[in-house]
């Protein structure tokens, strides 16, 4: 079968049994997207493209713990770039303290598509969807979701109680993914 038509979900399958052919593919369909998500948080290209690989290595590793009952392989895969961009960014700053896991990884599971499988349809309704949002909380929605913001920097840069911006955020994405399941 080409490797190309093979889903995602059989591709990391694949690459926890250790199948090379099938880890190059992943890394060919997906590197785009993952490279595109750790760029808009580091915004420098060459520590990107060292993080990209790193993620690459973690996937590798870590690819039997992927459950499809936990959202799409993609958004599994987005969330380890998400968080090992956001690790380089918090080694920067040591003041940072760093979160407790949980709510901020709900915006990958609100689309939850292969990047390829995104049209401008989608795009607008998201932009449609953020352009509902009061202005403050779609500010800390991207700040935190797109800029890698923590919400103690958050706290910070709005003079606002972490327990606020945490409750802000929270009905944010609920708000937000309200809007994109009538959309």
């Amino acid at each position: 079968m080409n490797q190309e038509l093979v889903p995602l979900e059989d591709l990391l399958s694949k690459t926890a049994s250790g199948d090379r052919i099938a880890f190059k593919t992943l890394y060919e369909r997906s590197s785009a997207k993952l490279f595109g998500v750790i760029l808009r948080i580091l915004k420098n290209r060459e520590k990107s493209e060292d993080v990209l690989q790193d993620v690459f290595l973690k996937i590798w590793q870590k690819a039997g713990s992927y459950d499809p009952a936990y959202g799409r392989p993609i958004t599994w895969m987005a969330t380890i770039a998400r968080n090992r961009a956001i690790d380089i960014i918090r080694a920067t700053r040591p003041e940072t303290t760093v979160d407790e896991p949980g709510d901020e990884e709900e915006i990958f599971r609100l689309g939850g598509q292969d990047a390829q499988q995104v049209g401008f349809e989608d795009l607008e309704t998201l932009r449609i969807c953020l352009g509902e949002m009061k202005s403050d909380v779609r500010q800390y929605v991207l700040l935190a979701y797109y800029e890698g913001y923590s919400r103690e920097e958050l706290a910070e840069r709005f003079d606002a109680p972490i327990g606020t911006i945490k409750t802000r955020l929270r009905r944010g994405l609920l708000a937000l993914r309200t809007c994109l399941e009538k959309a």
